[in-house]
């Protein structure tokens, strides 16, 4: 469990409330870095490392999706999966006002809104998955029935 008194963020919370059982991992991380370094950083295997991507559909509706860090996400898979004609990213600048989260630290649980979330099928070929905690320089590691005990989750092959 993620304990040694450090202090909860809202996607630890989230977790707590539904009784999943998690780690933390932590480390001084004055900027953002890439999914790849802090899956190296922590000496992770990167395809079980995922990335949270925000992006708005052309309903205007937003979406959130899971991806391997080393991956890039395919928006005609990930537009198709949510029943839009299209997805883009959003600007850096909206993900704050929109999600409470800052980039390189955005997660895909407490969030402002609860948004569909999708998360690419390969997460399912892990005991474990890993993404951020909610802020920089910290990261959740928990399966992939306890991120969904937290979070409706849909999963789909959202990568190239």
């Amino acid at each position: 469990m993620g304990k040694k008194h450090e202090k909860k963020t809202n996607a630890m919370r989230e977790l707590d409330n539904v009784g999943a059982v998690y780690e933390t991992r932590t480390w001084d991380c004055p900027e953002a870095l890439s999914g790849v370094e802090v899956a190296e950083l922590l000496e992770l295997d990167p395809a079980r490392v995922f990335k949270t991507l925000v992006t708005v559909g052309k309903s205007g509706d937003h979406y959130v999706f899971m991806i391997p860090v080393a991956q890039e996400l395919d928006l005609k898979k990930a537009a198709a999966c949510v029943g839009e004609k299209s997805v883009h990213m959003i600007p850096s600048k909206e993900l704050l006002p929109l999600t409470g989260y800052i980039h390189g630290g955005c997660s895909p649980l407490g969030m402002k809104k609860l948004f569909t979330t999708t998360i690419d099928e390969t997460a399912r070929n892990f005991e474990r998955i890993a993404f951020s905690g909610g802020k920089l320089g910290c990261q959740i590691d928990t399966s992939v029935d306890s991120l969904a005990k937290a979070i409706p989750l849909n999963f789909a092959s959202l990568t190239a």
